[in-house]
């Protein structure tokens, strides 16, 4: 991974903490190309992600859809600017167990402050879990909202 800065590098080269919802996903960054837009993040789901059934909740798996294809897109911005989610659209294609997700994501298309971002969930064998489709705007990093 190339040297950068900016709230995504700054968590990636430990000179920030990660996000507290990222770490409740047990999110890992595996890879980050910032001039292709793509990464390989995983995330450990535990036991207290599931449903009655036993499978990890689909909003638990949004939300690790949501931290890829968004760390897709910052991954490719200088340090004053940041991504402001406008929509996400997801297809959960089969329940899975706790354990590791791996998840990738990528740019697909950008044009000026607007991108169209993918990603997809796999679990510990492979096989695809889930995908999203998303919508994002490049903000200024002082307009992101701030956690209280």
């Amino acid at each position: 991974m190339t040297e950068r800065s900016g709230p995504f590098w700054d968590v990636v080269e430990g000179r920030a903490p990660l996000p507290r919802a990222a770490a409740t996903l047990g999110l890992e960054v595996l890879d980050a190309d910032g001039d292709d837009g793509t990464v390989e993040l995983a995330f450990t789901a535990t036991e207290d992600f599931t449903n009655p059934a036993g499978n990890v909740l689909g909003a638990f798996l949004a939300a690790m859809l949501y931290d890829t294809v968004g760390s897709a897109l910052l991954v490719t911005l200088g340090p004053d600017r940041f991504q402001s989610t406008l929509e996400l659209h997801t297809c959960f294609l089969r329940p899975v167990r706790p354990g590791r997700i791996v998840g990738t994501g990528r740019v697909v298309h950008r044009a000026g402050d607007i991108a169209f971002l993918e990603g997809s969930l796999v679990d510990s064998d492979g096989v695809v879990i889930a995908t999203a489709g998303a919508t994002a705007r490049v903000i200024p990093l002082d307009q992101a909202p701030t956690s209280a």
